[in-house]
């Protein structure tokens, strides 16, 4: 997933790029699935403070403007 790092900053928000790690990406018919993990990073505002894991939420669909007829 590595190589396709630079196409993925230009099309999605650089909030999900930096925070996120493209882990999979399945295509069915017109619709192109994208799967991330979420980077275990903690915030620079908040490395003074002791935080604690709570697993994550269930999984989102996000919908957005078709890319080239997908």
């Amino acid at each position: 997933m590595d190589n396709y790092i630079e196409f993925v900053k230009m099309i999605l928000p650089e909030f999900l790029v930096e925070h996120f790690n493209l882990v999979r990406t399945v295509k069915q018919g017109e619709t192109m699935h994208l799967y991330f993990e979420e980077l275990n990073v903690v915030p620079s505002e908040a490395k003074d403070r002791i935080l604690i894991a709570h697993g994550f939420h269930n999984e989102i669909t996000i919908q957005d403007f078709p890319l080239r007829g997908n």
